[in-house]
């Protein structure tokens, strides 16, 4: 029987290594599996590479992670804003590597990996330092910038619904980067709000299939098991 729900916290992230290159889901807070960040911090893993969309949100979820001093390198597109302070203490302080990546060419790069792409040519970045010692080539008369698929070992997002399965549903916002990052790393795994039975899922509205999900842990869960203890 297939099931990939998982009971606890520390068996939905086990296996995550020091020095894991690691695409967390999220618009922002929007989306952020925050739950399974907290899970990652107490876990101890460190020197990580991070995917994610921004360099975190005040003090809480990734921003939390990179104040645990966990992460090494940011892969991301808008490392500042006004509640990223604790990225940007750590950058100044020269204790964390950021790769800048426009935010088309980071969800192309992610959807490149995902598809099994060797390269793509895209014309965002060209003309800039973002370009600086990449091959260019000029196609119909207009210069593209060669980019390569960005992968992780590791995706933690997170879905509104789940079946046990792993076909996900998402809630608005809160889909954003998820599903493309579903299909870009090894092994995914997802918080959500609640497991359903099988069936119980409008195959229309399922956003990422099971095959690309391997482990589930539901919030719903969680919190029941927490108020029997």
């Amino acid at each position: 029987m297939i099931d990939k729900s998982v009971p606890s916290l520390e068996e939905a992230i086990a296996g995550i290594p020091d020095g894991a290159t690691i695409m967390i889901g999220g618009f922002g807070t929007a989306g952020q599996p925050t739950t399974l960040i907290d899970a990652l911090i107490a876990q101890g893993a460190r020197d990580l590479t991070i995917i994610n969309n921004n360099a975190g949100n005040g003090e809480i979820g990734l921003a939390a992670l990179l104040k645990a001093r966990r992460v090494r390198k940011m892969i991301c597109s808008f490392p500042r804003q006004v509640d990223s302070q604790v990225f940007d203490a750590l950058y100044r302080r020269g204790e964390v590597e950021l790769e800048l990546v426009p935010q088309g060419n980071l969800a192309a790069r992610i959807q490149a990996a995902g598809a099994g792409l060797g390269a793509i040519y895209t014309p965002t970045g060209y003309g800039t330092p973002l370009a600086e010692g990449k091959e260019i080539r000029r196609i119909e008369g207009k210069n593209y910038v060669l980019e390569y698929p960005i992968k992780a070992d590791f995706a933690l997002i997170k879905a509104h619904q789940a079946d046990r399965w792993g076909n996900l549903v998402y809630r608005k916002a809160a889909r954003n980067f998820g599903p493309i990052m579903a299909t870009a790393a090894q092994t995914t795994v997802v918080e959500v709000n609640q497991i359903v039975p099988l069936g119980e899922l409008d195959p229309e509205h399922v956003i990422t299939p099971g095959i690309f999900v391997q482990r589930v842990i539901s919030l719903e869960n969680l919190t029941h098991a927490t108020l029997r203890a």
